[in-house]
């Protein structure tokens, strides 16, 4: 008979589970299998005080995965809320966070906006910038990692949440500051390369409170969204949904075809360009996903 345990670390081909009782065990797999992630509930046999292994895997009721045309990365399972954490420095790629809330939308998970270092000279212009997706509904909290994240601590309750975004941007340091036991390591921003040092190399799971968890991911540079279907693209920007079924012909993809309904926005200043760009990229990603 199988035991349960959640996975709270992920090491490539290894893992370390924690039982209901809070013991935490090494994990392997059967075989090459890999394809688990940090907060996957599993099934294993336990084969002394250390070591596991796991046998099977309760379905899911969500997974948050990047994929390009070559692999998938899978970053956090079973979560409820993902929090995109940016900060005024380094700078903060726009596209990532679009991509990553597209990655919320499609997979039903609650998205939350965080604006780190606050205190920052250079916030206001970050907060200038926020001002788009605040406008398309998306939840913005500010704060500062090293000051006060009481804010954080309040919006992670009730949710497993998972921490995403470029590195730098002080997910660690959140994490270090809401879990003092954490231990996250935290290296100082490379200013000649303008971003962070990969200090996170693993996903990990801490649990918060008895209702709630977090997991720190490693730093991204990119976004792959090529498992989002082509339908499924534009209904997951929030913009562009209501313009959807208004096109001319129903298989409109956004381009030069006649009567788009959509083009038709951007060119009345409805809908910002860079957004029907980044759809065009996607579309294209996708595409070149499925004929590799």
């Amino acid at each position: 008979m199988s035991d349960t345990a959640t996975i709270v670390t992920s090491h490539g081909r290894a893992y370390i589970v924690e039982m209901a009782d809070g013991r935490r065990l090494s994990a392997t797999t059967r075989g090459k299998k890999t394809d688990y992630a940090c907060g996957d509930e599993v099934g294993i046999k336990v084969l002394n005080g250390e070591q596991a292994v796991i046998e099977t895997l309760t379905p899911r009721r969500s997974l948050l995965y990047r994929s390009d045309q070559w692999r998938e990365k899978l970053i956090a399972a079973n979560v409820s809320q993902i929090a995109v954490v940016i900060a005024p420095v380094p700078s903060f790629s726009e596209e990532l966070i679009g991509r990553c809330l597209i990655a919320a939308e499609a997979g039903d998970i609650a998205p939350l906006i965080v604006l780190n270092k606050n205190d920052l000279p250079e916030a206001g212009e970050a907060r200038e910038k926020l001002t788009f997706w605040r406008e398309l509904g998306y939840p913005v909290l500010e704060l500062s990692a090293k000051q006060d994240v009481a804010p954080l601590r309040a919006a992670l309750a009730g949710h497993t949440s998972v921490l995403v975004g470029q590195s730098g941007m002080g997910k660690s340091t959140l994490t270090n500051a809401l879990v003092p036991a954490a231990n996250a390591r935290v290296n100082e921003i490379s200013i000649a390369l303008d971003s962070g040092k990969h200090t996170t190399t693993h996903a990990t799971l801490y649990r918060l409170d008895a209702g709630s968890a977090l997991i720190d991911s490693p730093g991204l540079q990119s976004f792959g969204l090529a498992h989002v279907g082509a339908d499924a693209l534009p209904h997951a920007m929030p913009e562009l949904r209501p313009l959807l079924g208004h096109c001319r012909f129903h298989n409109c993809r956004h381009r030069a075809e006649p009567g788009c309904a959509i083009r038709a926005a951007v060119d009345a200043g409805e809908v910002r360009p860079d957004r029907l760009a980044l759809l065009h990229r996607l579309q294209d990603e996708l595409a070149a996903a499925q004929s590799y």
